[in-house]
């Protein structure tokens, strides 16, 4: 497993608070703010510690299990760690984010990378616009 291979190589242990905050992040399959992770967690748990649930995503972000990503100007979201091909395509009307795999990443890491020493580690591409349902709605 996933998460249990990269805790042990990393010299760290699989703790219950870890086990229920990895589950909630793949069951939902959407990004999350820290505070729907707590509340989710609390549901699931209520015995684990909300400063545990901060701790831990903390941990897997350092461990690329995790992505924060800021896709509003409000709070970050969390959600399992996916390549640098992916941009997120943000409704401004309702906050849905869905993942478009594109190659244009990559081209952006290679135009980046072309001509200047800085090399890209992580790219988060973030487009705002909307949705396809909004559009519907506001048609309707």
């Amino acid at each position: 497993m996933l998460l249990e291979a990269t805790l042990r190589a990393s010299d760290h242990r699989m703790t219950r608070p870890r086990r229920v905050v990895w589950d909630v992040l793949n069951s939902t399959g959407r990004h999350l703010s820290a505070a729907e992770i707590v509340d989710a967690v609390h549901e699931l748990d209520p015995g684990i510690n909300s400063s545990s649930v901060y701790r831990t995503l903390g941990l897997f972000a350092d461990l690329d299990l995790v992505r924060e990503s800021r896709l509003t100007d409000e709070a970050s979201t969390w959600e399992v760690a996916h390549p640098d091909d992916v941009i997120h395509l943000v409704c401004s009307l309702c906050g849905a984010t869905t993942h478009h795999a594109t190659d244009a990443v990559d081209a952006l890491r290679t135009q980046l990378g072309a001509g200047s020493d800085f090399h890209a580690a992580g790219i988060d591409v973030r487009v705002t616009g909307t949705c396809s349902n909004c559009i519907t709605r506001l048609h309707d």
